[in-house]
């Protein structure tokens, strides 16, 4: 798997790159700016983007940005966004842009190399991986006419579980229900959410959006 990094703090973009090293990747490029992240792509044409949100010059959002940009030029790239902070519309603004391929996480779980790299390989196969935490402050932010209020506490648990881009047998694990029941909540909540069988839409990818738009 080949991968570029974007990220302006040095030590974090050398300890990312060995990081990602060690876990057998091929890191083609590490660049510190949006300009040379976006130059690093269009040369390398890398599988994953390792991607800052706030990088020079105003260290705003930059960063996102240049994922949208490279996204936009190159559908197929996997973006995996970076942030030391929950930023709600960073996230929505990545995934509108395409949920497939994408992950939001919060840099604190980079010291976590195993969740960091589970995260990075469901990004890399077209699954998304929201960062727990940007989940359970968008659900704290819910309005009272939204339609996820439809939802049953249980369901909506089950709703942010599946946001951070776990199967049915993950999130049965993670919540201690039976698979069967995973499926009947998703199910539900496939309903609730006016969300019809498409052979064009990947439901699960649509409520994730539903949600996360809806902050």
């Amino acid at each position: 798997m080949r991968i570029v990094i974007a990220e302006d703090d040095t030590l974090l973009r050398e300890g990312l790159g060995l990081v990602l090293r060690g876990e057998g990747f091929d890191v083609v490029a590490s660049t510190g700016g949006p300009e040379a992240f976006l130059a690093a792509v269009e040369e390398h044409r890398p599988d994953v983007a390792v991607v800052d949100v706030r990088m020079p010059p105003t260290h705003t959002d930059e960063g996102i940005k240049a994922a949208v940009e490279a996204r936009r030029a190159h559908p197929e790239l996997a973006v995996l966004v970076l942030s030391a902070y929950v930023e709600e519309s960073f996230a929505t603004d990545l995934l509108a842009e395409g949920a497939k391929g994408v992950g939001y996480l919060l840099k604190e779980r980079v010291g976590r190399v195993d969740a960091f790299v589970e995260a990075l390989q469901r990004v890399a196969a077209g699954g998304t991986a929201i960062d727990p935490e940007v989940v359970a402050q968008l659900f704290a932010q819910r309005r009272s006419d939204d339609p996820l209020e439809r939802l049953t506490p249980r369901e909506k648990e089950v709703l942010s579980v599946m946001a951070e881009g776990l199967g049915n047998a993950a999130i049965a694990q993670r919540l201690f229900i039976t698979e069967n029941a995973v499926h009947k909540h998703i199910r539900n909540i496939f309903f609730k959410l006016d969300l019809a069988p498409d052979d064009h839409t990947d439901r699960r990818v649509a409520a994730v959006l539903r949600y996360l738009e809806s902050a």
